[in-house]
């Protein structure tokens, strides 16, 4: 099996058990999966919250948050899941598409420099 087809296979992978960050915290009582805390949630447990992650609180919003589509914050775990792994999809393909321009963009340099 090639190298490529490999890696396919363990992305995919990834993506499909991504549930296990919505299901594990659920079945273990856990308020939320490990470094997804909010400001509010850092300063309940810890009692402060550091000024960078302050900061950065109202600057950034992420555009599905709790990996949620609109409408669906407050929806079942399962539903939740499919969302999970829509999330996981995206962010997939993300990388890959940047991965994929930044090699083209280098190749591109190279040749010309070789030339």
């Amino acid at each position: 099996m090639q190298t490529i087809t490999r890696l396919w296979i363990g992305l995919i992978a990834l993506v499909l058990l991504s549930p296990l960050g919505l299901i594990l915290p659920a079945e273990f009582g856990a308020r939320s999966a490990w470094g997804e805390w909010s400001a509010d949630e850092m300063q309940s447990l810890v009692g402060y919250v550091p000024r960078g992650m302050e900061q950065l609180s109202t600057i950034w919003h992420a555009p599905m948050p709790d990996y949620a589509m609109r409408g669906q914050e407050h929806a079942s775990l399962h539903s939740l899941s499919v969302s999970y792994i829509l999330s996981g999809l995206m962010g997939m393909a993300l990388v890959v598409l940047l991965s994929v321009l930044i090699g083209r963009v280098l190749a591109k340099r190279e040749n010309y420099d070789a030339s």
